[in-house]
């Protein structure tokens, strides 16, 4: 199985940003990743994910501001937010499914390892 660690979390005000981190313990050449947030209102639900063919796909309500990649090392994937809303408040994780071209949907079945998640917190 695959080890993930998720840093990068914080407090930050409305306007700000942050990039989160995904570091896994082998590379990530052959799956998809996923970053989803978790709530005490909505639970955990899909942010964004990036294909083996790193085609990025973003929920509505953070398309435009999030922005998802992989280090040309293979072994990280990022999620830099920007213009960060208080609704952006939750606790960040990762997680991967193998041997996917595309993104599956976002729902906890497709998705095989998850880390530890990283706390994000939006306020003035």
């Amino acid at each position: 199985q695959l080890q993930l660690v998720e840093s990068g979390g914080g407090l930050v005000q409305p306007g700000g940003s942050l990039t989160l981190s995904c570091a896994a313990s082998g590379p990530l050449q052959f799956f998809a990743v996923a970053w989803f947030r978790q709530d005490p209102e909505k639970g955990r639900t899909g942010v964004s994910c990036i294909s083996t063919q790193n085609n990025a796909e973003y929920v509505d309500s953070v398309k435009g501001r999030f922005s998802i990649s992989r280090d040309k090392n293979q072994n990280t994937v990022y999620l830099q937010m920007n213009s960060l809303k208080p609704e952006d408040t939750a606790v960040y994780y990762c997680t991967t499914t193998y041997g996917t071209n595309t993104c599956p949907p976002f729902e906890l079945s497709e998705w095989d390892y998850w880390g530890q998640g990283t706390q994000v917190t939006v306020s003035s």
